[in-house]
């Protein structure tokens, strides 16, 4: 590809996704830094947004739940709330990505995230955008005595042993971390209102950003295609990865998942 031509659909692309809320990072960005803002527009959107191999939603939805399980980030979090809305994610979808993230990056990062999501909404709001607000949550925990069987429903969606693995492991160290964990799949991945790839694809990119959970980011690699992920499109979370948590945790969760591709061969 010529360089012209890398800039130009990076552009586009970045149009595309990021609208007002990139134009703007574009802006403030061009005076001190114009390289920086030719990088990020050749590599991160001409290179790797144009890339096929995972839909827009779904990009979004990616890296929406690895800048929320990194923190401190709130800037360029706000652009992809945007971006997320842009590319067809509903109100109650985004609010789900960032409550699923409690369980990974715990609840600080999903509070912030969530009123950085409130300023973006008002925002959106003022400039006339009314977004759609989508499904709202069901939750069978809700209603019911036995959040553990709900939980253990759940998790074995993902993996019919992992329920078995877990108790034989810390049920006679530590069996209260079986029953928050059986829990946490009730109170949250039972919920109704987000499909179960998009968990996935949040998850496995929160994980693999984060870079501190390489047991737990396989577990998630191999729920992934357990439900219906393919490996090239968990490829593309890593590649996607590159641009928000660097090529180390890239290659790192690249690793992860040739690993469990040969053993699942």
């Amino acid at each position: 590809m010529k360089e012209e031509s890398r800039y130009e659909r990076g552009y586009e692309k970045l149009r595309e996704v990021d609208g007002k809320a990139g134009e703007e990072v574009k802006n403030s960005l061009n005076e001190i830094s114009p390289d920086l803002v030719k990088y990020i527009i050749e590599y991160s959107f001409g290179d790797i947004y144009s890339r096929e191999g995972l839909d827009l939603k779904s990009k979004e939805i990616a890296v929406v739940a690895a800048l929320t399980a990194l923190g401190n980030v709130e800037p360029q979090l706000k652009v992809h709330l945007n971006g997320a809305l842009n590319v067809g994610c509903t109100i109650n979808e985004v609010k789900e990505i960032i409550l699923q993230m409690s369980a990974y990056s715990g609840f600080p990062t999903c509070i912030n995230a969530m009123n950085a999501f409130k300023d973006v909404l008002n925002e959106r709001h003022k400039q006339g955008i009314n977004d759609l607000i989508g499904i709202n949550p069901t939750n069978e925990a809700i209603s019911s005595i036995d959040r553990y069987e709900i939980g253990v429903k759940e998790l074995s969606k993902l993996d019919c042993m992992q329920v078995e693995r877990l108790e034989g492991v810390y049920n006679d160290f530590s069996p209260d971390l079986v029953k928050l964990i059986i829990h946490s799949y009730a109170d949250i991945f039972s919920r109704s209102n987000l499909d179960i790839k998009y968990r996935q694809i949040a998850t496995i990119a929160a994980l693999a950003a984060l870079g501190n959970a390489q047991p737990q980011l396989r577990f998630h690699i191999n729920a992934g295609l357990n439900i219906g992920l393919t490996a090239e499109e968990i490829k593309e979370i890593m590649l996607l990865l590159t641009v928000y948590s660097g090529f180390p945790s890239a290659i790192n969760g690249t690793n992860i998942l040739k690993e469990v591709f040969i053993e699942r061969q």
